[in-house]
């Protein structure tokens, strides 16, 4: 059991009702947000210990988000983890370059996410 809030940001609502009851079941608190605006916001106003990060959304993509909150000194140091169908060497490069700690791509293995999920809020 974990009380570190993880924020789950993607656009598709199967996915956010999928993962969110994946980290419920393992404790985790959970938080969702539709778009990447959302998701800056509510980063901004929750401070989630993980942020689970889509690519593609609309208003905001994922990496401009991670651009933009590890730009921010009082919100670098949450750790941000892409999660994305987006699984070229390209998007994992472009990924690691707007600051992301991890990337993940989608279909993910459930258990290593939820290891390294522990890992990050343990």
């Amino acid at each position: 059991m974990s009380n570190a809030l993880i924020l789950l940001v993607d656009d598709e609502p199967n996915i956010r009702e999928t993962v969110s009851f994946i980290l419920e079941m393992e404790g985790f608190p959970v938080a969702t947000a539709e778009d990447g605006e959302e998701g800056l916001e509510k980063i901004r106003a929750l401070r989630p210990a993980v942020v689970l990060l889509d690519a593609m959304m609309p208003r905001r993509d994922g990496f401009d988000v991670c651009r933009t909150v590890k730009a921010d000194p009082e919100l670098a140091a949450v750790k941000i983890v892409m999660l994305t169908a987006l699984g070229q060497k390209a998007d994992q490069e472009k990924g690691r370059a707007a600051g992301a700690d991890f990337y993940v791509t989608k279909p993910f293995d459930e258990e290593e996410l939820l290891a390294l999920l522990r890992r990050l809020t343990g």
